[in-house]
């Protein structure tokens, strides 16, 4: 079945909402007829995913594609919206995770993306997007946690994160928020396809010192590279620039604290946020 006919000058939001608009008219329902039959989602909800103001959840859309029989079309054309609501710079080291054997992450001020609990990923859009509105903090926190389903595949990929300790000390939310977001990392170690450490203040300056990195080993065996900033990333697949950038990573493993005391390490900083919690 064909994803959709309309002009290659819409966005996949708004290709994805007109063609819910034109299913339902052909069943001859309203918004509120809808509604009652996929499960009371609103009226008001269904409206802005037509219009292509939201993207809806994916519940919402196998809902649909149930409802309307389309053969999944509509989650194909929620996929593609999806990853064209990330920026441009990190598109394709987002769709390579999907094809990824092991993904190496080491960040140095916050906890990586793919291990960050709704929450705190909310605040930390809500920080660093001043002005965006709830429904498009919402979305990106959707999208963000949408990427953690490549982990409940039946072959995920190794997952190997180091974090400054900076990530555990600056608080992003609230002490409970932390708490819920340290109580997750400890949850997330005792998986068997992840690896997590931290780098400690005690160390000093390293090579990555207020960078942001991410290795892909995929299947063909090749690597890339994507390094980020607080508003710009670069993917890097030349073979010479990896190698560097791989034993950037290398001098970051060795300097990080092995994976036991890694995890209490965590679990220092949980009881920190615990009494200022209480207090």
């Amino acid at each position: 079945m064909e994803l959709n006919n309309e002009s290659d000058q819409l966005t996949p939001r708004v290709r994805l909402g007109r063609r819910l608009r034109r299913m339902r008219e052909r069943k001859e329902l309203s918004l509120r007829q809808l509604s009652e039959q996929v499960g009371g989602y609103s009226h008001s909800y269904l409206g802005r995913v037509e219009l292509g103001e939201q993207l809806p959840s994916t519940a919402l859309v196998t809902a649909l594609d149930t409802f309307f029989e389309a053969d999944g079309v509509l989650g194909e054309l929620l996929e593609i919206a999806r990853e064209n609501s990330i920026p441009g710079y990190g598109r394709a080291i987002v769709s390579k995770e999907r094809e990824s054997r092991r993904i190496q992450v080491f960040t140095s001020s916050l906890i990586p993306g793919l291990l960050q609990t709704e929450e705190y990923a909310r605040e930390l859009f809500r920080r660093s997007l001043p002005g965006e509105s709830e429904e498009g903090l919402n979305e990106r926190v959707a999208v963000r946690m949408h990427r953690k389903h490549i982990f409940y595949r039946s072959n995920p990929p190794y997952y190997w994160a180091i974090m400054d300790e900076a990530s555990l000390k600056r608080p992003v939310g609230n002490a409970g928020q932390m708490q819920d977001q340290l109580r997750c990392l400890l949850d997330i170690a005792e998986r068997p396809h992840f690896t997590i450490q931290v780098l400690p203040f005690a160390e000093g300056a390293y090579p990555m010192l207020g960078g942001c990195l991410t290795l892909l080993t995929l299947r063909d065996g090749g690597t890339m590279a994507f390094v980020e900033s607080f508003k710009s990333g670069e993917t890097v697949e030349s073979p010479k620039e990896v190698v560097e950038l791989s034993q950037r990573f290398d001098i970051a493993r060795s300097l990080a604290l092995p994976e036991d005391k890694s995890l209490s390490l965590i679990r220092r900083y949980l009881e920190e946020y615990a009494d200022d919690h209480g207090s």
